[in-house]
């Protein structure tokens, strides 16, 4: 109704926001064991796809009520459960993110800083609030000129390099203003500056809290150099792991033009590497359907089976996978694969 559809079409349901959630702790004991703080993080994040993906690599989770503990879960948190490497699923992660043109924004349940503890309400109000916005207003460039999201940078404290800017941008006192009154009568009481910057609460857990993000990734990336996951890593992905690491790849640093560059739609789209994903992509369609074809025409020329041809279509069948073969063969097919992850080298041999 509110788009005015007639009711024989169909209602498209796209998504066009990726809204993921956080656990994050206070400073604590537990056992004994001290718990390192992860609660550097205001009510909703916004990171480039070199920061965002530094943190779904190592996916570090805080200590949580349902968690046996905190730390390090894997990418994508499933990696026990597969077969496959887990660079195959950050690479076709990545490529989604970024030929879907997605923004990823990030909520925190838990704690925001040491001192303010929020559970589940952040991340449950989130999609309220995005729900309230137009596409535009959601859109991280129009949230940076208007003021809105501000970037966290780097800092000394006493005399070592935080390395802060991997917490990417965070919400201000003018998206509060701007957006959260459609929820709350005084935004600005709600989100107040201890909420906004984590830091002012306790500098120290921040700190600490920042340190334990940045090692969570060196030692979940140095997995990717052991199990060789690093050299089928996408280049970007490659460049991502190696300076997770090593703190630099071929002399670039994360903040080097030509290492976000390498995230780019239109710089993924003109590569070699990803026409050559599309070129496996034809090529494991061309192989499938050959095998469709070959059964199918044992299957026909069998005399067993000639009683069962005229009423499942059979031959019928067959011709449609013979002209699916040419589909697949021909230069329009793969250019029509142009904006899909492609796939893998894996399985096209043989």
């Amino acid at each position: 109704l509110a788009r005015k559809l007639p009711v024989d079409e169909a209602v498209l349901m796209p998504v066009n926001a990726i809204l993921a959630g956080r656990r994050n702790n206070p400073p604590g004991l537990e056992k004994g064991k001290k718990i390192r703080p992860l609660s550097v993080y205001n009510p909703v994040h916004y990171q480039e796809f070199p920061e965002l993906f530094m943190d779904l690599i190592s996916s570090l989770t805080g200590k949580s009520p349902s968690t046996t503990g905190a730390g390090s879960e894997g990418a994508l948190t499933k990696s026990p459960f597969n077969m496959l490497l887990p660079i195959y699923d950050l690479n076709s992660a990545l490529l989604a993110y970024a030929l879907g043109d997605y923004a990823v924004y990030t909520t925190p349940a838990g704690h925001i800083g040491p001192k303010v503890r929020v559970d589940h309400d952040i991340s449950m109000l989130v999609p309220e609030i995005w729900a309230r916005l137009t596409e535009k207003e959601r859109q991280p460039s129009a949230l940076m000129a208007e003021g809105s999201l501000e970037k966290v940078d780097d800092f000394l404290h006493n005399g070592e390099l935080i390395p802060a800017s991997r917490l990417g941008y965070r919400i201000t006192e003018n998206f509060s203003h701007h957006y959260l009154g459609k929820i709350f009568d005084e935004p600005q009481t709600v989100f107040d500056e201890g909420i906004l910057r984590p830091e002012k609460q306790d500098l120290e857990a921040y700190v600490d809290g920042i340190l334990n993000i940045a090692e969570g990734h060196k030692k979940a990336a140095l997995l990717y150099f052991e199990d060789g996951g690093v050299d089928v890593a996408i280049p970007p992905l490659k460049a991502l792991l190696n300076i997770m690491v090593h703190g630099h790849f071929e002399g670039q640093t994360v903040e080097s033009k030509e290492v976000r560059a390498l995230f780019t739609k239109e710089a993924i789209l003109n590569s070699d590497w990803y026409n050559e994903r599309l070129q496996n992509k034809q090529q494991i369609e061309i192989k499938l359907i050959k095998q469709k074809i070959a059964s199918l025409k044992q299957f026909v020329t069998n005399p067993v089976n000639q009683s069962l041809l005229k009423s499942f279509d059979y031959v019928d069948r067959l011709k449609i996978a013979e002209a699916n073969l040419e589909i697949f063969k021909s230069a329009e097919y793969l250019v029509s694969l142009r904006g899909t992850p492609g796939a893998e080298s894996v399985g096209i041999e043989g």
